[in-house]
């Protein structure tokens, strides 16, 4: 509960869902006893309370009013039990420093459910109060340009909104504002009388403290939320913006006031404001969107700037984020505001942090059905859809690929689109980076789910991979599209087909036939190679070449960039070295930057995409080299923006200016050159839509992504990727998920790297460096990984004390002790500390520059060896804390627990057991660790248990054949297999959830094992405990199915053991058996 963005998690593990209301006291009683932590906390924190400091205290009140809410709303909480529980907990504690955080959190809530609910569900509130707030003078009133000033009247507030509901429902509360508010109550009275004129919005928070006083009173509300409105709107009231002179045809363009409200404004409104605040923007764009006044209509920046950090805040999804995807968006498109709806996709792309991914999912499927309309065939549309959709699929989390799109499966369409190869090919590599990661593409019961969606994708664009792409594809996916080949395209036919098309256009004159030739539907997509070929001869483009254009349509360009990139391929192949090659280069880039035919970034992926093989791949990638940095346009701009810009955006009141600023000095035409003078008017294709966040640089991010994913399976290119970092690197100061990233690169080609340790430091090195002017030193690396990676000389095989110190970091993090700098979670990548602290280490663990197996190895010794300096109390965190590690790193590094296990169940001990207690004693963690006895047994099983417990069910599913190939040939006697009851017991449940089959393979080792050992050992001492777990698995698991496989291994057993199972082989007891003579003793 105390962990940021985890109420799904929540709910599921209560079992709650919001269409049944029910009241969880164990929920309650958590509740509390975090306000109680939160009122502690505040109590010890030393910082002044005036201080403009930030502490996680202060996030951690923040999030407590958000889960406060959401549990109350639901009625999974009742209020008045919560504030009676509050009230007897800190009566006797002299907790004061909290209070007014406290009542800032009461206040969110009352005043948005005050209006429906009866006032006596409220009355609790006055014995909190009295029991808070003893002085007998009146409290004065803080300093209102302060925020904290919102927090420490919440009281006042609260009292003002329980008065209205008084007065409302009739009822005489007996009790008027007592005294010690009084001070406090008159100065907000006086600020909302309407003779007050001055009510707009200043640099104080005198307008947050009105909204929050009387958002239950229309009267005196109105006027302090249309000042909120008004400074993001635009109105004749308030100070005037100043507006910014027009750029020509330049997209960048914007109307209306440009500063958004802060994000210390928008903390300091009650959720009650907030969704008024919000309803107002929602209904302005609707109303704009609908008026139909002027097609490219635009937003005020500072409106779109406030809505998107408005969405920010879980506690009003319906009206945020649901209202977003299922009513603006729709809104918006019927009424086909294209300017509107570009803005929109603009602000999700750029501004929009933790969207659950249903949403995300569900407006990719919008992007997929507006990609058909006819009038997105307009380029600068075309493109935003496009980038929007691949940022969509790219972002998707490995562990909600397989759970969102599944709801799909039924109609695939949806997912799929109709004709972009590349967002199609870009969806296949997430689908095999989340089967890598979930170890789910191994065997083809996991990899069945996305067989539709497979199938949808090869209808609708046909493709092939390379074969080193193929090799690091999970079997799975590899076996479907080696069954599934298409016949490769011949480059020599392609050549003939230009040069043929070449001629056609050399020797005709007429310009309608030139025209109507070469745009007519069902024309070989050739013509971006004809633009090429007539640059590289004439250095210049004719002028119909741009009515063709016009013609073919963005849309339908796309096939045409694919051909031009094979065609460019095989022509550099054919050409070879020296000063054509960098004509050749020089033709692409002037199609670029001189005639904006395509642009980079489009370009860059197709190219990283096509189906290149062995010198062919290797030219590619020189290509994609040279076009990058041979030219300085592209270099400039990314070197430009981001030494001007920050990606700090909530902390911004001035992106907009710094925006139109590049935009200046780089204005981005979508339409070829020369068509601008010609057309121009809103119906034609090239018609500017205005561009409030994007920029050539950002929508290079995502196609960064996959080019360098592709350099990484391809060794001989090494250099080539080495040499992009080290000028493109920097733009991962602007990546939304810079560590995520880094985290599914390092996991995915684990293979492809293990033995390529500089390339992984150079990498990692690119990426978190390109943040380090924007964040709080110590927020990723360790410092001996720091110092490992500033010095490229030093080779470095870290000690056992580096691990401990790294997991000693998850476990403080996972307990509340700050290891990292304050963050506000909302704009972060991670929800929380301890979902970064666990995604940073292992981002760390897997660039050190050792072998996989050494890592994991030390990993385990962590508990293994490195007990003795952890805490004894903290043992069981630090032993989650390693299994979370294990589960979260690839294969190389956790199959290490593998051998352990085999080595503990091999080991001399099992073998002849030579203690006093009993193994149930020595397999137990609390007994051997707090009686001090030999732990090795107790804490390799709690090891495995804490990695298989965090692990997917792909990890979980290999148990079982592990046990059978490996584990079974050790085991002879009663102790070891009481060792292997112990380690896979506690995991019947979830094996027969999730993969039933698996039970049955456990079942019948367990049953040969045991015919092992009693065929190998005298007496057994424990059997009437094996025979127990027998009996469990057949009444809780298999029942009777498995009585053919088993009941051949009874018959053969000694008759105690036929005695004791005679109900599960269905035995009688004359039936059983005197017991062998060639039993060895032991």
């Amino acid at each position: 509960l105390e962990q940021p963005y985890s109420r799904d998690m929540v709910c599921s593990m209560l079992g709650l869902q919001k269409q049944h209301k029910q009241r969880c006291v164990a929920l309650e009683e958590q509740l509390v006893e975090l306000v109680i932590l939160a009122m502690e906390r505040s109590e010890a924190d030393n910082s002044a309370p005036d201080t403009e400091e930030i502490t996680n205290t202060h996030w951690l009140w923040l999030h407590l009013s958000s889960q406060l809410i959401y549990f109350v709303l639901f009625q999974f909480a009742s209020f008045p039990n919560i504030v009676m529980a509050l009230h007897s907990k800190l009566a006797g504690r002299d907790l004061r420093k909290g209070r007014d955080h406290l009542m800032w959190v009461l206040l969110q809530f009352i005043s948005g459910s005050i209006q429906r609910n009866p006032l006596n569900n409220f009355l609790p509130m006055l014995k909190l109060y009295d029991l808070l707030y003893p002085e007998k003078e009146p409290l004065q009133v803080p300093d209102v340009n302060k925020p904290l000033c919102t927090h420490q009247m919440a009281i006042t507030c609260i009292w003002i909104h329980l008065l209205k509901k008084a007065q409302t429902d009739q009822v005489n509360i007996q009790r008027p504002i007592p005294h010690t508010l009084k001070v406090h109550h008159d100065y907000l009275q006086h600020l909302v009388l309407p003779n007050n004129a001055n009510l707009c919005m200043g640099s104080d928070y005198r307008i947050a403290l009105l909204c929050n006083a009387y958002s239950t009173n229309t009267e005196f509300f109105n006027r302090p939320m249309q000042a909120l409105v008004d400074t993001i709107l635009g109105s004749q009231k308030g100070p005037q913006q100043t507006p910014v002179p027009p750029l020509l045809n330049n997209a960048a363009l914007a109307n209306g006031p440009t500063t958004p409200l802060s994000m210390s404004i928008l903390d300091s409104l009650t959720v009650h404001s907030k969704m008024s605040l919000i309803h107002a923007i929602v209904t302005h764009v609707i109303k704009l969107a609908q008026a139909k006044s002027n097609m490219a209509l635009s937003l005020a920046p500072a409106l779109v700037e406030t809505y998107s950090r408005l969405l920010v805040y879980t506690e009003i999804e319906s009206l945020g984020i649901k209202g977003f995807i299922s009513q603006l968006l729709p809104t918006v498109f019927k009424s086909h505001a294209w300017g509107i709806l570009y803005t929109l996709l603009e602000m999700f792309s750029y501004r929009m942090h933790h969207i659950q991914p249903h949403y995300r999912v569900q407006l990719l499927s919008h992007l997929h059905n507006l990609a058909a309309v006819p009038q997105t065939n307009q380029t600068q549309l075309h493109l935003c859809v496009e980038s929007t959709a691949l940022r969509l699929i790219t972002g998707l989390g490995s562990a909600e690929v397989q759970p969102q799109l599944s709801r799909f499966m039924g109609e695939p369409k949806t997912l799929v689109s109709a004709e972009s190869e590349e967002l199609n090919r870009a969806l296949v590599l997430t689908i095999a980076r989340s089967m890598h990661v979930t170890g789910t593409g191994s065997d083809p019961l996991s990899g069945s789910w996305c067989k539709e969606l497979l199938n949808t994708i090869m209808q609708n664009t046909p493709h092939n991979w390379a074969n080193h792409t193929l090799q690091s594809f999970p079997p799975v996916l590899n076996e479907f599209f080696q069954q599934n080949s298409v016949p490769k395209a011949n480059k020599q036919q392609l050549k003939k087909a230009v040069e043929e098309e070449y001629r056609n256009w050399a020797s005709m004159n007429n310009e309608n036939d030139i025209i109507a030739h070469f745009s007519v539907p069902g024309t070989p997509s050739l013509f971006l190679c004809l633009l090429w070929k007539m640059i590289m001869e004439t250095d210049r483009i004719s002028p119909i070449a741009y009515k063709i254009l016009e013609r073919i349509g963005a849309r339908a360009l796309s096939s045409h960039l694919r051909n031009f990139c094979d065609y460019i391929v095989f022509e550099f192949v054919a050409t070879g070295e020296g000063q054509v090659v960098n004509k050749c280069v020089d033709a692409i880039n002037s199609m670029v930057w001189k005639y904006n035919i395509i642009t980079i970034d489009r370009l860059v992926l197709c190219l990283v995409l096509r189906t290149q093989e062995g010198n062919e791949a290797q030219v590619c990638f020189f290509i994609i080299q040279l076009l990058l940095l041979k030219a300085a346009e592209f270099r400039s701009r990314v070197q430009e923006f981001v030494k001007e810009n920050s990606p700090e955006h909530w902390k911004q009141s001035n992106w907009h200016e710094k925006h139109l600023a590049f935009h200046r000095k780089y204005p981005e035409k979508f339409a070829p050159e020369g068509v601008l003078e010609q057309t121009g008017g809103a119906s034609s294709p090239y018609q500017s839509l205005p561009v409030y966040f994007g920029n050539v640089c950002l929508r290079f991010l995502p196609v960064c992504d996959i080019m360098i994913h592709r350099y990484l399976e391809l060794p001989p290119v090494s250099k080539s990727l080495e040499i992009l970092l080290d000028h493109l690197g920097c733009l991962y100061k602007f990546h939304d998920r810079p560590v995520t990233y880094l985290y599914n690169t390092l996991h995915y080609y684990e293979r492809n790297l293990r033995d390529r340790p500089a390339l992984k430091r150079r990498l990692v090195s690119a990426v978190l460096s390109s943040l380090k002017d924007i964040r709080a030193p110590g927020w990723s690396l360790s410092e001996p990984y720091t110092g490992y990676m500033s010095d490229p000389a030093l080779t470095w095989e870290p000690d056992l004390d580096y691990y401990i110190q790294l997991v000693r970091r998850i476990v403080d993090t996972m307990a509340g002790t700050a290891h990292f700098p304050a963050t506000d979670w909302r704009f972060n990548e991670f929800p929380n500390p301890a979902a970064h602290a666990l995604y940073m280490t292992c981002v760390e663990l897997m660039a050190v520059p050792v072998t996989p197996n050494i890592v994991g190895t030390c990993l385990l010794d962590v508990i293994a060896k490195g007990y003795t300096v952890i805490p004894s109390t903290q043992i069981q965190l630090w032993v989650n804390s390693v299994g979370l590690l294990m589960a979260a790193l690839p294969d190389s590094y956790w199959l290490t627990l593998h051998d352990r296990l085999l080595q503990v169940v091999a080991c001399p001990q099992l073998a002849t057991w030579p203690y006093f207690n009993s193994p149930f004693q020595m397999f137990n963690f609390d007994v051997t660790h707090n009686c001090l006895l030999e732990n090795r047994f107790s804490y390799t099983l709690a090891t495995a248990h804490a990695m298989w417990h965090h692990a997917g069910i792909g990890q979980i599913a290999t148990v079982p054949q592990f046990v059978k190939e490996k584990l079974s040939v050790a085991i002879k006697t009663e102790e070891q297999f009481l060792f292997l009851c112990h380690l896979v017991g506690p995991f019947l449940q979830r094996l027969n959830t999730e993969r039933p089959r698996s039970i049955v393979e456990i079942t019948a080792t367990l049953y040969q094992l045991l015919e092992q050992v009693d065929k190998n050992v005298t007496h057994l001492i424990h059997i009437d405990s094996i025979c127990d777990l027998l009996y469990h698995i057949k009444y809780m698991f298999v029942g009777d199915s498995m009585r053919a496989d088993i009941e051949g291994i009874i018959r053969r057993l000694r008759p105690a053991l036929q005695m004791r199972l005679r109900f599960i082989a269905h035995l009688n007891i004359d039936e059983i058996t005197e017991p062998r003579p060639d039993t060895p003793t032991r």
